[in-house]
């Protein structure tokens, strides 16, 4: 039976600012439904992605700014990179693992530049919503297999 991951709920302090944040990024919205007073579903979805990520208010107890390591994957990271500034949002510069794999959280592992092999899956760039919710860009120009 195929399983696919829908949405990611994300947690925010304010659902218009982070609203706001993701459509200037580029996210396309989906939804925006006020159900009650205290209750609001916002959907939004990077573009190309069948996941998408809801944020609102009544809808997760969790800490604003808590999620981290939300990946999106991409062709060209420099490209990436340098169209999510165009577009306002602070993103670092382009890095790779000092130990050779995924990136470890914060930034302590963190070597500037791509990977010098210019390998698969083992170039990135960084960046936060509002709350500090982190995403990470990750280029992969060639699939593993089965993927």
């Amino acid at each position: 039976m195929d399983m696919k991951l829908e949405f990611v709920v994300l947690p925010v302090t304010d659902v218009d600012r982070a609203k706001d944040f993701y459509k200037a990024s580029g996210f396309r919205e989906d939804a925006d439904i006020t159900i009650k007073e205290d209750y609001r579903i916002v959907q939004v979805t990077p573009p190309g992605s069948e996941c998408s990520i809801i944020f609102g208010q009544g809808i997760t107890s969790a800490v604003p700014g808590s999620v981290q390591g939300l990946n999106l994957v991409v062709s060209d990271i420099e490209a990436a990179r340098a169209e999510l500034i165009d577009l306002g949002l602070d993103v670092s510069e382009v890095f790779h693992d000092a130990e050779g794999g995924f990136h470890h959280p914060g930034t302590e592992c963190r070597i500037v530049g791509p990977d010098p092999k210019g390998r698969s899956y083992f170039s990135f760039a960084s960046f936060s919503d509002p709350d500090g919710n982190g995403w990470t860009l990750q280029q992969v120009t060639q699939r593993a297999p089965g993927r």
